[in-house]
C-alpha cells in the first residue's frame, strides 16, 4: 500500500492530504484544483491551475513507473533459476571462510585453502564453470547469498531450523561433530569401549556434558579448564584419549604428525551443508547429485583425508 502526503491549498487555505494511491492521488489532487478554479478566474490563476494539473499528471506517471519497476524487479528475483545464471555467466561464486582452518584460510602464498575451498573446486568443475571464491565471515555469509552477492555458500555451514526459515541445504558434505579420539593402536569404537581408560576433556563443553551421560563408571575422565590444556594432557600422554571436535583433532594431526588422533566413534553430529536461496529445484537436484557422485567415486573422501586427515563417517 502506497501512501502519500501532499499539500493542497483551497481558496487561500492550506489543506494535507494522505493517498493510498497514485490513480487516488491523480483524481483527488486534481479535483481539488478543478474547485478553487472557481474562486478566481483571472488569467494569472488560470495559467497557475494549468501549470497544477500538469504538474500533478506527471507526478501520477512518475508513481506509477516505480511501482511498476518495483514489481518487475520482486518477480525477477523470485523466478531467478540460479543454475541457468551461473552456467550462462561461466562462473560460480562460493562464499568461504577464510579464517577458519582446516576448512578456510589464507595459504602461505596468501592463497585460499581448505576442505571448503576444495569442495568448491570440486562443484565449479563439474558444472563446467569457473570459480570465483568470495571470503566471509560467519555473521555475512547467510547475507551475501541472499543478497546476491554470491550463489552458494560453503563455508562449514551447519543447519538449524532458524536457517532453514531463510535458505535451503543441500546434502551434507563435511563431517562436523564432537567424538572421542585416540591413537590406532588402542582399539575403541563405542563408549562401553572407554572402560578403564582416561580421556581428557574440556570442562562445561558440549563433549564434556555428552561424555558423562554416556561413558562407563570405570572409564576416567579428567577435566580441563580449556582447549589448549586438554590437547596439552594428550600429547604429553597424561590421558589415553581425548573428546573434542573433529575440527580441532584435525589440527592436532596437523601439527604433530607423529601423534595423529583417529576417529574412535561420534559423540554428537553436526555435519556441514551447502547453502542456496530458497526456490532453487535446478540447483538443489545438480548439487546434490554433485555430492552424490563425490562420495561414490572418492573424491571427497580424499579432501576429507588432506585436511581433516579421518575417514568420512559412512552415514554422511
Amino acid at each position: 500500500m502506497h501512501l502519500i502526503r501532499y499539500m493542497m491549498h483551497d481558496g487561500g487555505r492550506s489543506r494535507a492530504l494522505t493517498l493510498r494511491h497514485p490513480a487516488q492521488a491523480y483524481v483527488t489532487i486534481r479535483q481539488g484544483v478543478d474547485m478553487t478554479a472557481g474562486y478566481n478566474q483571472q488569467p494569472a490563476l488560470q495559467e497557475r491551475t494549468m501549470r497544477e494539473r500538469l504538474t500533478i499528471t506527471c507526478f501520477t506517471l512518475v508513481m506509477f513507473m516505480m511501482l511498476a519497476a518495483t514489481q518487475l524487479h520482486a518477480s525477477t528475483a523470485t523466478s531467478t533459476n540460479t543454475l541457468e545464471t551461473i552456467k550462462n555467466s561461466g562462473t560460480l561464486k562460493v562464499a568461504v571462510p577464510q579464517d577458519f582452518p582446516p576448512f578456510g584460510s589464507v595459504g602461505r602464498d596468501m592463497k585460499p585453502i581448505g576442505y571448503d575451498i576444495d569442495m568448491a573446486q570440486l562443484i565449479a568443475t563439474q558444472l563446467g564453470v569457473k570459480l570465483k571464491l568470495v571470503p566471509v565471515t560467519s555473521t555475512n555469509r547467510i547475507p551475501y547469498l541472499t543478497t546476491g552477492k554470491v550463489d552458494i555458500i560453503i563455508s562449514s555451514l551447519g543447519k538449524n531450523p532458524d536457517r532453514q526459515k531463510v535458505i535451503d541445504f543441500t546434502d551434507a558434505y563435511a563431517p562436523f561433530y564432537n567424538g572421542v579420539f585416540g591413537p590406532a593402536s588402542l582399539n575403541v569404537e563405542k563408549a562401553i569401549d572407554l572402560s578403564n581408560t582416561t580421556i581428557a576433556v574440556t570442562r562445561g563443553s558440549i563433549e564434556d556434558l555428552e561424555l558423562t551421560k554416556i561413558a562407563p563408571e570405570s572409564a576416567t575422565i579428567r577435566r580441563f579448564e580449556d582447549n589448549s590444556s586438554t590437547i596439552s594432557a594428550y600429547l604429553s600422554e597424561q590421558v589415553e584419549l581425548v573428546a573434542t571436535g573433529n575440527v580441532v583433532a584435525a589440527s592436532i594431526n596437523e601439527q604433530n604428525p607423529r601423534k595423529v588422533l583417529e576417529s574412535k566413534f561420534l559423540i554428537k553430529n553436526s555435519p556441514c551443508y551447502i547453502g542456496i536461496n530458497k526456490a532453487q529445484p535446478a540447483l538443489m537436484a545438480e548439487l546434490n547429485a554433485i555430492l552424490a557422485a563425490a562420495k561414490t567415486n572418492g573424491s571427497l573422501e580424499t579432501i576429507s583425508q588432506e585436511w581433516l586427515h579421518i575417514k568420512l563417517p559412512e552415514n554422511l
